[in-house]
């Protein structure tokens, strides 16, 4: 189980090395994103709080990223954390994410990227639930639930 030590760690240093990589030109990720997810993904936008009903879904299953379906979380690990976004308290293995400060927006962050394709994912925060104490805050727009489990 990953811990916010370990997270901040990763931000300063090196990140977990992933299983694969998956690279492409903004002119080819653009060809297989919507606008939004590509807003979102390539350019590490952020969608509107309360945009997705995926916030509300709980059903067993895994969430993938929406670049490289690379799986990102189980579902057994996504609580309602009431900020607007899917949130999870732990990703599906400890290289599935990238882990970088952020200093924009006058803040201090851990943003989080797909450790696969570096997609944009959203960002990690160290008031979860226990037992982590993790709240990866994930941008809706930035998954796909997988048909398989």
């Amino acid at each position: 189980m990953l811990t916010w030590k370990e997270i901040i760690e990763f931000a300063n240093t090196s990140n977990p090395t992933p299983q694969r990589r998956v690279e492409k030109t903004l002119d080819q990720w653009r060809e297989i994103l919507t606008p939004q997810q590509f807003i979102v993904t390539r350019q590490a936008g952020t969608e509107p709080a309360h945009s997705s009903e995926m916030c509300g879904l709980f059903e067993p299953g895994q969430y993938n990223c929406v670049c490289c379906d690379a799986p990102l979380f189980d579902s057994k690990t996504k609580y309602e954390s009431g900020t607007g976004w899917p949130s999870f308290d732990q990703p599906i293995t400890d290289a599935a994410i990238a882990y970088h400060i952020d200093r924009s927006h006058a803040m201090s962050r851990v943003e989080t990227t797909c450790n696969t394709c570096d997609s944009h994912l959203g960002h990690v925060f160290p008031d979860g639930p226990e037992p982590s104490g993790l709240r990866y805050c994930m941008n809706a727009l930035a998954l796909v639930k997988a048909d398989k489990y």
